[in-house]
């Protein structure tokens, strides 16, 4: 996160909004990984994997990694993926599930009123 304080006011930004508004200065890897806790469907390998691989593109900077660091790039993934399985499987909740089809219709709304406050 970067702040600029100009003329009294503070400005501060995420490297994603920078990104956003000039892409040539950061590279664009800015999705959020998703909760995967608490879910009715419960969450499925291929979430899992799909977090962990966004998780390690973020961490390394590399959109796809070059064949040289391919293996241990690989490798990272698979970790991660098996250290989020576990620690799904191992936590605890009194909270009711949430469900997807209504978090996604959420997330809708939401980036909709985004989109009309910001146009």
């Amino acid at each position: 996160m970067t702040a600029n304080r100009r003329y009294g006011v503070y400005i501060v930004a995420t490297e994603c909004d920078i990104a956003q508004a000039n892409p040539f200065e950061f590279p664009l890897m800015c999705r959020s990984i998703r909760t995967l806790f608490n879910f009715e469907p419960p969450v499925t390998e291929a979430e899992i994997r799909a977090a962990s691989l966004q998780f390690v593109r973020k961490v390394t900077g590399y959109n796809k990694p070059s064949k040289v660091n391919e293996a241990a790039f690989d490798a990272a993934v698979e970790t991660i993926a098996a250290a989020s399985a576990r620690l799904l499987g191992a936590l605890e909740t009194s909270a009711p599930p949430k469900y997807r089809a209504i978090e996604a219709a959420k997330a809708r709304a939401r980036a909709t009123l985004h989109r009309r406050g910001t146009s």
